[in-house]
C-alpha cells in the first residue's frame, strides 16, 4: 500500500511540526484544527519554520514553495475521506482521542492507516474504538519535530506486519529514525524521562536544591543538554502531569507517583513556557 495524502489532526506545536515535514518530504498534507486561530497559528509556525530554514540554507526558495503548495489548511474531519494516513495529535487525553478515532474511522478509505502520535496512552484501547484494529498505530515524534530524528513506532494488539511496515516506511521517507516499541504505559520515551523529571520536581518539593542548581547538575554532571527542570517547562507541566498519571495508574507502582509539587502548579496554572511560568519566569 502506497501513501500519498496524509491528514494531520490538531494544529498545535506537534501537530504543526508533522504536517511540515510530512509536505517537504513531497506527502500532500491537510491540517486540520476545528479552531479556526489555532489552525491559523499552525500554519503561520509552518511558514515561519520554512523561512528560517531557508534563511540558514537549510533549503532552498523552491523548496519552501513546493512545501507550502502541498500544505493545505482543513477544519472539517470529512476531509479524511481523501486520505491514506491520519496522523493524530489532539490533547493527551483517552476521551478525546478515542472520540476523534471513532469518527475518523467512519470517514476514512477501508485501505486507510489511523496513527495517534500520542505520548503515553495505550494504542491497544484506542485501537478498540474503530472497526480497524489492525490498521491503528502510534507514531510518537519528539519535539521538535522538524529537528528531532527519533520516531517511536507502537504497536497496539492487533496491529497488522503490514501496517507496521507501511508506517515504518513513511518515518523514514520523512528522514526520522524509527524504532520499533511495544504497547505498554509511556513506551521507552517517557518512561525513562518522566520519572527522571518527577525526581527532579521531588528534589525542589524537598528543599535540596533551587531549579537552576538541580538543572546544572544534570547538565555539567551528566552532560544533559538541558536540565529537567527546564525540559519539563518546555514540554508543559501539564503534560508531564497527565503521562505520569497514566504510568501510576498503567503500572500500579509508587515510584511512578507525581510529585504534590506538580500537581500544585499544574492547579495553579504554572504550565511553564506556553503559560509564562513553570519552574522559571518566561516574559
Amino acid at each position: 500500500m502506497s501513501i500519498n495524502k496524509i491528514m494531520v489532526i490538531g494544529a498545535g506545536q506537534m501537530g504543526a511540526g508533522i504536517a511540515q515535514v510530512c509536505a517537504q518530504s513531497g506527502f500532500e498534507v491537510l491540517l486540520n484544527d476545528m479552531n479556526g486561530e489555532a489552525l491559523q497559528k499552525g500554519i503561520n509556525t509552518i511558514k515561519k519554520s520554512l523561512a528560517r530554514a531557508v534563511e540558514k540554507e537549510r533549503m532552498t526558495e523552491m523548496g519552501r514553495e513546493n512545501t507550502l503548495e502541498r500544505l493545505k489548511p482543513s477544519n472539517k474531519l470529512q476531509d479524511a475521506a481523501s486520505c491514506d494516513l491520519i496522523i493524530e495529535a489532539v490533547i493527551e487525553n483517552m476521551e478525546v482521542k478515542t472520540k476523534v478515532f471513532r469518527e475518523l474511522d467512519k470517514i476514512m478509505p477501508k485501505h486507510a492507516i489511523l496513527a495517534s502520535n500520542t505520548s503515553s496512552l495505550p494504542i491497544t484501547e484506542i485501537a478498540a474504538v474503530t472497526n480497524r484494529p489492525d490498521q491503528v498505530i502510534g507514531m510518537h515524534f519528539m519535539n521538535p519535530v522538524p529537528v528531532m530524528k527519533l520516531v517511536e513506532i507502537i504497536r497496539g494488539l492487533q496491529t497488522s506486519d503490514e501496517t507496521h511496515l507501511v508506517i515504518e516506511a513513511v518515518a523514514k521517507k520523512l528522514q526520522k529514525i524509527p524504532v520499533e516499541v511495544n504497547d505498554f504505559p509511556g513506551f521507552v520515551s517517557n518512561r525513562i524521562l518522566m520519572p527522571m523529571i518527577n525526581e527532579a520536581i521531588y528534589t525542589v518539593y524537598e528543599g535540596v536544591a533551587s531549579p537552576a542548581d538541580i538543572d546544572s547538575v544534570m547538565k555539567l554532571g551528566m552532560n544533559h543538554p538541558m536540565g529537567p527542570l527546564t525540559l519539563a517547562d518546555f514540554i508543559g507541566l501539564d503534560t508531564c502531569l497527565s503521562i505520569m498519571e497514566v504510568l501510576y495508574e498503567g503500572f500500579g507502582d509508587s515510584k511512578y507517583r507525581p510529585c504534590p509539587l506538580l500537581r500544585k502548579y499544574v492547579k495553579a496554572g504554572w504550565l511553564g513556557k506556553k503559560s509564562g511560568r513553570g519552574f522559571y519566569e518566561y516574559s
